[in-house]
């Protein structure tokens, strides 16, 4: 049989089992980005049974498509803007979580006993989190409206510039450079693509947004797919990694007047590859070898949630948040995934022990498979953490005294007022979840008239074309409440970090 049919049932058995195995894990609650990697695993080279895949180079470049798309597409969602206007706090932020992850990898690292070469080796792969992960289960979980996914994100970004001067510092340890002035060449040339890529988001978006700038959708399609996956190449040739570049054009394009159009056309696109990507990954991971470092694996991952918790919770303190929004900061950066693997395979390649990629891979599946589970449950884990971790006070729920009275009564004597919200063909209403509205305090969900029928109006109930809701709202807050509908209206569930305030 030619090897191109090989590789095209080998992608289509991988797209298969993902799917299948991903709709029966949904059913249980479970994240589908660990069920993606299961059926890596299983039918990966190294279980014995079926062979899908037999060389993971087969869909490597698949892969990094995925993970282009990724990046791409958290980029859309985000603008430069909403990621600095935390200034100071959110830098404060990601460098104690930096501070401590890596820090306690590096600890950990000369621990083992393995060598100091291997001690930095392990304290990136302990201290990174990974990005694409991250992404995913930000989408899945619904919280990208939250005010916490800002820090979340910040971090995440952060840890990717970290990365790539981390990756420089580390060259003559891993035999990529012949000396510190070949490594400060390398810092200098990634800092100043990084800093290149970020001053034409925040002033060069228009002049990129007129390649996209045509109605006919089949070559919007084929002009940013181009622009995503050349400029991640050209990060990665540069010494960035390539993941950031993706992010980095998404930012660019997320700016232009398309950027809503953009989304919708790359949705399906993250979906499939990115099902790919963690597929892929999977396919690395030899279980026999991951069995014999399994304490050490287990130790790791432990301090990873405590360390990443902790973290959570001063970051959480720092932006004035309570414990769920803690959890959800230190269980969406728990979990580990590419840049991980990256650095083990280079440690590997240059000679370092042949533990450490063993130690990766578990690591990284253990986590991959906790992170997600204790994210999309964050609101039950908030519960562990102390109350006084995250300050006096943002934990409490108001205790209101309940009216038995039972009688007829007006809106007027109620002291409340209603609002009926038309949502719109064309609105950025449509497709966003009531509880992403984020309305004032004092304005309350309704009802909702669908197709004839009328609904109660939950935070999971995602609006649709030609729907009508019903929301009360104190008269002090009809203002402010009508302002963010129309916000939402116009720019979607990211309104605010998009600069539009209803006005």
């Amino acid at each position: 049989m030619p090897h191109s049919a090989d590789a095209l049932i080998a992608l289509g058995g991988a797209l298969l089992v993902c799917g299948l195995l991903a709709r029966s894990g949904v059913r249980l609650g479970l994240p589908t980005v660990p069920l993606f990697m299961l059926a890596g695993v299983v039918f990966g080279p190294h279980t014995g049974g079926i062979d899908l895949v037999g060389d993971p180079h087969d869909l490597e470049l698949v892969a990094k498509i995925g993970l282009v798309f990724l990046l791409f597409y958290l980029g859309l969602e985000f603008s430069l803007d909403q990621l600095v206007s935390g200034g100071r706090r959110l830098l404060t932020a990601a460098s104690i979580y930096l501070l401590l992850n890596v820090g306690g990898g590096l600890v950990y690292g000369f621990s083992l006993g393995w060598g100091t070469s291997e001690a930095l080796v392990v304290a990136g792969v302990v201290g990174i989190s990974s990005t694409a992960i991250i992404t995913k289960l930000l989408v899945e979980t619904r919280r990208l409206a939250n005010r916490e996914t800002r820090t979340i994100l910040g971090i995440a970004v952060l840890e990717d510039i970290f990365l790539a001067f981390y990756l420089a510092l580390l060259q003559p340890v891993l035999g990529g450079a012949d000396g510190p002035r070949e490594a400060i060449v390398g810092i200098v040339t990634a800092f100043a693509f990084l800093v290149g890529l970020g001053a034409i988001a925040r002033w060069g978006a228009g002049v990129v947004g007129k390649l996209v700038n045509t109605h006919d959708e089949e070559v919007v399609v084929v002009v940013f797919t181009g622009l995503a996956i050349i400029v991640a190449g050209v990060a990665e040739l540069v010494g960035v990694s390539d993941a950031i570049g993706a992010f980095m054009v998404g930012l660019i394009l997320g700016a232009t007047a398309k950027a809503a159009r953009l989304r919708t056309l790359t949705h399906p696109l993250r979906d499939a590859f990115g099902a790919i990507f963690f597929f892929h990954f999977g396919l690395t991971i030899d279980p026999l070898d991951v069995l014999a470092v399994l304490p050490e694996i287990a130790v790791a991952a432990v301090m990873t949630i405590l360390l990443a918790t902790t973290a959570g919770v001063v970051a959480a303190r720092m932006h004035d948040f309570g414990r769920v929004e803690a959890a959800n900061i230190g269980f969406t950066v728990l979990t580990r995934g590419e840049f991980s693997i990256i650095l083990a395979s280079l440690a590997v390649a240059a000679g370092l022990d042949q533990r450490i990629g063993s130690l990766a891979a578990g690591y990284v599946l253990v986590l991959a498979v906790i992170g997600p589970v204790l994210a999309s449950r964050s609101d039950v884990f908030a519960g562990l953490i102390p109350a006084a971790a995250v300050g006096p006070h943002r934990d409490r729920v108001d205790e209101q005294v309940l009216d038995m009275d039972v009688g007829t009564g007006s809106l007027f004597q109620l002291g409340t007022e209603l609002l009926q919200i038309t949502v719109s063909p064309g609105s950025q209403l449509h497709g966003v979840y009531a509880g992403e509205l984020r309305l004032p305090s004092g304005s309350t969900l309704g009802l909702l008239a669908r197709d004839g029928e009328t609904h109660s109006l939950e935070p999971a109930t995602q609006l649709r074309t030609d729907d009508v809701l019903l929301v009360f709202t104190r008269p002090e807050q009809r203002v402010a409440a009508e302002k963010r509908i129309m916000a939402v209206h116009r720019a979607g569930r990211l309104a605010h970090w998009r600069g539009d305030h209803g006005e």
